[in-house]
């Protein structure tokens, strides 16, 4: 009996089961086999997955597109290298993205974007600009998870993206934020009436960037801001890196642009070497 795309998609979701991504993979394996559920497993060829890739393209942006054939890809291969379920895979190409941007605001558009947030809405937007953490580590943050005493936050390997505990240094905005909450829910540093806050990207949110004159911005380049504040106030970039828990230095590389005098020591050499005699 053929092996089908289902038999594959289950076989996978029970070995990696144990991974951080199981989530995410039950949920695009739940797309994928809405259209390739009992398809032959030999028939899902170039033209196949490259007519799947262009359905799920009407839908969403093409880096989010290239998750699912990344997801298809190393199934495929799996089946493949491991199961010998396949004799060969087909080439699986991606779609092209654009580059990703960096966009930051200055200080002064901070300020005004604080000014026009409600008092809670302020404080996890505060929080994000001291710390730099992604929004769901900032509205998921359990008072468990910080040492009042010590100015630090931690955050578990399943919580980070990269998959690896991440120590974070509070600065005094990050502990008066806290000092602020402190009280308000018994395990989660951010709520709303109660119970946990699941997002801060709302209405209030919205209404805030109009009120400043703030365009093009979503909540995730708050973290974009921090990281290009302190790479134009001289942090190193490695230290940047391990700061924000990237888990490459080409994921900070975007933000050197920002510090052209970095370099500046570095490039006086040549002025050096250049010294002439006067005439």
């Amino acid at each position: 009996m053929p092996w089908t795309w289902n038999d594959a998609a289950e076989r996978w979701l029970r070995e990696t089961a144990h991974k951080r991504t199981h989530d995410d993979d039950k949920a695009k394996l739940a797309w994928i086999n809405s259209h390739w559920s009992s398809r032959d497993l030999t028939s899902i060829d170039r033209d196949a997955i490259q007519q799947l890739a262009m359905l799920k393209a009407g839908e969403v942006r093409n880096a989010t597109v290239n998750r699912y054939l990344s997801l298809i890809r190393a199934i495929l291969r799996r089946a493949w290298r491991e199961w010998e379920w396949l004799l060969r895979v087909p080439h699986v190409r991606l779609l092209p993205e654009p580059k990703r941007r960096v966009r930051w605001l200055t200080p002064t558009q901070a300020i005004s974007l604080l000014e026009n947030l409600t008092p809670l809405q302020r404080d996890v937007v505060l929080f994000a600009l001291a710390t730099g953490l992604r929004h769901a580590n900032v509205v998921g943050l359990r008072w468990d998870q910080i040492d009042m005493q010590r100015n630090v936050a931690w955050l578990y390997a399943d919580q980070v993206k990269n998959g690896e505990d991440l120590h974070v240094s509070l600065n005094q905005t990050a502990m008066d934020v806290l000092l602020r909450r402190k009280g308000t829910h018994s395990q989660f540093d951010f709520s709303w009436r109660g119970k946990q806050l699941k997002s801060s990207n709302t209405r209030v949110w919205k209404r805030a960037l109009e009120l400043a004159g703030i365009q093009n911005f979503r909540w995730h380049d708050l973290r974009h801001t921090w990281a290009s504040w302190l790479v134009q106030d001289g942090v190193p970039l490695f230290a940047l890196q391990e700061m924000g828990g990237w888990k490459s230095g080409s994921m900070v590389r975007r933000y050197a642009h920002l510090a052209p005098a970095h370099n500046l020591k570095h490039a006086q050499v040549i002025d050096r070497r250049l010294q002439l005699e006067p005439s």
